[in-house]
């Protein structure tokens, strides 16, 4: 298989790597894919998001614990498609911290978020990712993720 991954994951692809559903699922195609390397992909925000509701009435914007849980999800999906497995498979990625979180940008109704993420180290278990979420080019926000590959069929 190569290194390079250059079909789109739609939204079908993207839910066999990601245990997640509405109203968390917080990827919506991944448009590119690196076996080891990095991924990019797409949240599409919209009026319609729950948490709109409440955040805030008067000016709608995306929290950016959401923020940060999106550029999660797509450094779990490219955990998942690097070591070949799925949720299905008996495993999960865990949010296990995040150092140096940023947020420079509003994300509001109507944007687009690219989500780009890249792994800088895999430990026992242990990855750590660098993450960036952009809007038309212009930095939103960035972080560096740490996820936890759990093995949850062995657990009592």
């Amino acid at each position: 298989m190569s290194k390079y991954v250059s079909s789109v994951m739609e939204i079908d692809a993207v839910k066999e790597y990601l245990p997640h559903r509405y109203p968390f699922l917080l990827v919506d195609r991944v448009t590119s894919l690196e076996l080891n390397q990095s991924i990019e992909a797409i949240k599409n925000v919209s009026i319609n998001e729950p948490f709109f509701n409440g955040h805030f009435p008067q000016l709608a914007v995306m929290p950016g614990v959401l923020i940060v849980e999106a550029m999660a999800q797509a450094a779990g999906i490219l955990g998942f498609k690097t070591l070949n497995k799925t949720p299905a498979d008996g495993s999960l990625y865990l949010f296990a911290g995040a150092d140096n979180v940023r947020f420079k940008r509003a994300v509001v109704p109507g944007d687009q978020l690219t989500l780009k993420v890249t792994i800088v180290s895999n430990r026992s278990r242990l990855w750590k990712f660098d993450c960036r979420a952009e809007v038309e080019g212009q930095l939103a926000a960035s972080a560096t993720i740490l996820c936890a590959d759990k093995d949850i069929t062995h657990d009592s």
